[in-house]
């Protein structure tokens, strides 16, 4: 329990709930101000627009916190220039002299899940102006108010700060790629080019067992869907396992340890990252592509960051582009051609990126770290231990 007067939020801040303007008076030409639907527009801090309002209904003033009020229920950010919000997010503006807008910004980070909590149970996830405005807040004075948001705003910075370096590490690969083998659309080495068909042993994708995610476990062999292939990177974070007669039952599309998984249909189409190692078996359903390459004439490094370049990225979708869908078949992915240079150099290659790989698990490491001490200090500002 907090130390600190519990005033809920209408009492201290006003809630403004957005309203979606008629459809013929916002447009993507930047004509009018920017108008904010709902989360998809978020940023790390600030919105990006996508579309922009000439007759707003409902205006969101700079400064501002801009709650996500529909699936999902509870993220936030900051509007920085006068907007209009649709109905998927609430305005809420601090009244001067009783909150910092920082602290109450920090409040809605520290109870985020505690908030999308009371969207559960409606026909979808969303909460009303009721739900928002009764929320009780811990309010110290505005003296130690200015001491909290300093702390936290401290911790905030190191976590950007780290963020911002792995950000840089992540393009390291892309840059040692092009420093090492040139821009493929030139092929400036005269590399040889070979059909995928030609440099694997298998090309395939799986399926989802009857019953789809009814299927699913919490233990099992691995079940790699489209959310877990990142660029370049296995994604362990949404997991799905499968009882192991299933897992059998699917032989054929049994994952390796060196496979190449492609993204083969929506809106990932493309997302292509090499299987480095895996601590129990694994299985892939209908989006996943199983790429398995030769290993004495391609390496599944320098396969999964060549279709990652903008090059690689341009084929895929010149070669599924014309489908009545986003998707590319088995015969399709066989087809694409990839420059090759000799494997010694893709050695070198290999070598350097799991030396980048290795830098970015420790600052992942880093990250969570400061991402945990951050969180700590959100729970004892509002418990009043700051």
């Amino acid at each position: 329990m907090s130390r600190w007067p519990q005033k809920k939020l209408l009492e201290i801040a006003q809630v403004m709930m957005g309203q979606s303007p008629p459809g013929e008076t916002y447009n993507a030409r930047g004509e009018g101000i920017p108008f904010f639907q709902g989360k998809a527009e978020f940023g790390d801090v600030y919105p990006t627009p996508r579309k922009w309002c000439s007759e707003p209904l409902k205006i969101a003033e700079p400064g501002d916190i801009l709650l996500s009020v529909r699936a999902p229920v509870g993220p936030t950010n900051i509007v920085h220039v006068k907007s209009c919000i649709g109905r998927g997010l609430a305005a809420i503006r601090a009244n001067q002299g009783l909150i910092l807008p920082s602290l109450l910004l920090y409040f809605f980070k520290a109870y985020e899940q505690s908030i999308a909590q009371l969207g559960v149970g409606s026909t979808f996830n969303a909460i009303g102006k009721d739900d928002i405005g009764n929320l009780e807040i811990p309010v110290p004075p505005l003296s130690h108010q200015e001491q909290i948001v300093g702390i936290l705003n401290e911790s905030d910075h190191l976590r950007r700060l780290r963020a911002e370096t792995d950000r840089q590490t992540a393009d390291l690969v892309p840059a040692l790629f092009h420093e090492m083998f040139g821009d493929a659309s030139t092929n400036p080495r005269n590399f040889r080019w070979f059909k995928i068909g030609d440099l694997t042993e298998l090309v395939t994708s799986g399926l989802t067992p009857l019953g789809g995610a009814e299927n699913y476990t919490t233990d099992g062999p691995y079940f790699f869907r489209s959310q877990n292939v990142q660029m370049n990177r296995i994604d362990f974070e949404d997991i799905a396992c499968l009882p192991l007669n299933i897992h059998e039952s699917m032989s054929r599309t049994k994952v390796r340890e060196g496979d190449v998984l492609l993204n083969i249909t929506g809106a990932s189409i493309g997302r292509v990252a090499w299987v480095e190692k895996l601590e129990r078996e694994a299985n892939v359903n209908q989006h996943v592509c199983i790429i398995r390459p030769k290993q004495d004439v391609v390496l599944p490094p320098y396969l999964s960051v060549f279709l990652s370049t903008p090059y690689g990225q341009e084929v895929i979708n010149q070669t599924q582009a014309g489908a009545s869908r986003q998707g590319l078949n088995h015969e399709q992915v066989r087809s694409i051609t990839v420059m090759v240079p000799p494997v010694s150099e893709q050695r070198v290659f290999a070598a350097r990126v799991a030396e980048i790989r290795a830098m970015g698990a420790e600052q992942a490491a880093s990250r969570r770290r400061l991402d945990d001490l951050f969180q700590s200090l959100l729970h004892r500002a509002f418990q009043g231990e700051l």
